[in-house]
């Protein structure tokens, strides 16, 4: 019952928020040439799915989205457990060095990917990774670092040790916290493709919306953040459906 009552109140606030933005632009609250009203953003969203200018696009911008993503969560969960100090000696070695990279402003990165490998989809896909994978490594460090170790304890009681301790008892008591990295990063996913697009791509969302503006379709451009918000939205319901699947397991194992 709660949770049909929180539901209808997401959507009475999203219903009222669209309805405000379609009012203030009609009776010319606000300037309609920069905020146009929202029944004619989805129009223009209509026109621009039907062209399949942006069907095409946005599948051009998901597959960038998502081979970064994956990338930083296959990167980000291993480091995690190498810095929370599960493994001592190789987190007596790397952390420096990893706090060093943490810092490197990810815009900065991408102009030197540039000069490397061109503008192609390496630099793009690289930028995503590198940005997404410190909030997941974060939180795995965290997780660790605030676990309780009467689990670890009870499963040494049980025989376990090394990697069959860390797989069956250290990462189950930590996934909650590693979740909480991978839905940042989702959200970053989606952040960082669109700034890379519009700094040096030819397709993709961003470069959709950076074309649109210098055509000066203010529609256009309101239209594709719509579709990248429902697109960021999208990834964060499918993460905490596998989070939910997982604990779900977790717990009744």
């Amino acid at each position: 019952m709660k949770c049909k009552k929180d539901t209808f109140y997401k959507f009475l606030v999203v219903f009222i928020f669209i309805a405000v933005w379609e009012a203030a632009s009609r009776l010319e609250i606000v300037n309609s040439l920069f905020i146009p009203p929202f029944s004619s953003v989805i129009l223009a969203l209509k026109d621009m799915f039907v062209s399949g200018n942006l069907a095409a696009n946005a599948g051009i911008s998901i597959e960038r989205a998502l081979t970064g993503f994956i990338i930083s969560v296959v990167v980000g969960i291993p480091l995690g457990y190498l810095l929370g100090g599960w493994f001592s000696k190789v987190n007596l070695v790397a952390e420096p060095v990893i706090e060093i990279f943490s810092q490197i402003n990810p815009f900065i990165l991408f102009h030197v990917l540039i000069l490397f490998s061109g503008i192609g989809e390496i630099p793009k896909i690289a930028v995503i990774a590198w940005t997404c994978t410190w909030p997941i490594m974060f939180n795995t460090v965290y997780g660790i670092k605030h676990m309780d170790y009467s689990v670890i304890k009870a499963g040494s009681g049980f025989g376990l040790e090394g990697w069959k301790l860390f797989w069956k008892v250290g990462m189950p008591s930590i996934l909650p916290s590693v979740f909480v990295g991978i839905r940042i990063s989702g959200g970053y996913s989606f952040f960082m493709l669109i700034a890379a697009e519009m700094m040096g791509a030819s397709s993709g969302l961003g470069w959709l919306i950076l074309n649109n503006q210098e055509n000066y379709a203010i529609r256009n451009i309101f239209a594709a953040a719509i579709v990248i918000a429902f697109l960021g939205l999208f990834l964060d319901i499918i993460i905490q459906f596998v989070e939910n699947k997982l604990l779900g397991h977790v717990s009744v194992s």
